[in-house]
């Protein structure tokens, strides 16, 4: 494993923790969090990004990222995934890919691509 594919993946593992710090110890000050779903909401800055983590973890108890695959290679990486969390007090199991900008062994930026109409069927939401 090549420390991008390791940095990324002790990201994702990062949210099973529900530890806001934890997670945002993988990113850069500078980080952009990016999404491309309707019902994404992206932000700039390591500071911005912590302070939306709490509410974003607590809307989705059980947290946690299945990856599926990782394809890493020199300052990018691509994850295939599953997220699996509990909401409006059942379980969703959403499909999605990221893409990765590192610096060093920090993420740089993050492009989440996922089905929001997907979430909002398996929420209960529509």
């Amino acid at each position: 494993m090549n420390s991008g594919e390791a940095t990324v993946r002790g990201y994702l593992e990062a949210f099973a923790t529900g530890d806001p710090e934890r997670i945002a110890s993988f990113v850069t000050p500078g980080f952009v969090n990016d999404h491309t779903a309707a019902l994404g909401s992206g932000c700039v800055g390591k500071d911005e990004y912590l302070g939306r983590l709490p509410g974003f973890l607590a809307s989705m108890p059980e947290l946690r990222y299945e990856v599926e695959s990782v394809l890493a290679h020199r300052s990018t990486a691509w994850v295939a995934y599953t997220l699996h969390a509990e909401v409006n007090g059942g379980p969703i199991a959403v499909r999605g890919a990221m893409h990765f900008e590192l610096d060093g062994e920090r993420i740089a930026r993050r492009t989440d691509y996922w089905d929001s109409l997907v979430f909002q069927q398996q929420a209960g939401l529509i």
